[in-house]
């Protein structure tokens, strides 16, 4: 997810995003252990992506303070 589609959402649907990229995150891992994943590279990009969310809420949070 981009940071523009990020910012463009409202404030429930970024934590809405945010829990079900948590959950995405999980199911990925498990997979993992589990040697059903194909593409190696969907954990770091998930994580990226929760980063991103989280930075967005911190700076929405942050702005409504001053």
């Amino acid at each position: 997810m981009r940071i523009e589609e990020i910012k463009a959402l409202s404030d429930e649907e970024l934590l809405a995003e945010l829990d079900k990229a948590s959950k995405g995150l999980f199911n990925l891992r498990f997979r993992k252990a589990t040697r059903q994943l194909a593409d190696s590279t969907a954990i770091p990009k998930a994580r990226k992506d929760i980063a991103r969310m989280k930075t967005v809420i911190t700076e929405r949070q942050s702005a409504a303070r001053a």
